[in-house]
């Protein structure tokens, strides 16, 4: 059975509400006061998508502990460094699972998005690679812009850059999972062959 489907505005709030306080706890006090405010924001989006629809996202549960693991460190160290890299860590190793499983054979994009869609086999491999290559031009352009940029740059473009390229670039790749969409027979289909084989 598919888990219980929330409103659209609902998973907007769960997956963006979170860089929204990360992003205006920083403007008014600071790096370190926003990182905390950041966690406790991931852990309430966690519990309110559990409680909602009684399932959590894979990509979720993976952005959650590594929120958590570095977002302490930033605190208890009081090194801003640790929270500005975890991008790079979360989208290096989504990159790093998709292209490894692709090089045994495996498509792990549809765990990751929680198969949203059903491909051919060739359009996972396709998808796959995509994103894959995409996590890993995000970890790099994050590392690029930590490293050279002031801390609310960096801020600013965490929130304003990095969602809206992710969504452009999930749109750019609509055309390919239509071309390989694979539409599921339905039930009433199913029970309709089955009466012209049983009938002849």
């Amino acid at each position: 059975m598919p888990n219980n489907q929330p409103h659209p505005l609902f998973k907007l709030a769960t997956e963006l509400g979170p860089l929204l306080v990360f992003f205006v706890v920083n403007a008014k006090w600071h790096l370190f006061a926003a990182t905390g405010a950041f966690m406790v924001a991931v852990i309430a989006a966690i519990i309110a998508s559990y409680v909602v629809t009684k399932h959590v996202p894979l990509m979720a549960i993976v952005t959650a502990v590594v929120v958590l693991v570095f977002g302490t460190l930033t605190l208890v160290l009081h090194d801003e460094t640790f929270i500005k890299m975890k991008p790079t860590i979360v989208y290096a190793l989504f990159g790093a699972v998709l292209g490894g499983g692709l090089l045994f054979g495996r498509s792990f994009i549809a765990i990751m998005f929680d198969q949203v869609f059903n491909l051919t086999p060739e359009g996972w491999r396709k998808l796959t690679l995509r994103w894959a290559l995409f996590f890993l031009a995000m970890a790099v352009l994050n590392e690029a812009v930590w490293r050279t940029q002031s801390t609310d740059f960096w801020v600013n473009f965490k929130v304003f850059g990095m969602i809206p390229l992710t969504m452009l670039f999930a749109f750019a790749q609509m055309p390919l999972t239509k071309r390989y969409q694979v539409a599921p027979a339905t039930l009433e289909q199913s029970a309709a062959e089955e009466g012209d084989v049983s009938g002849r």
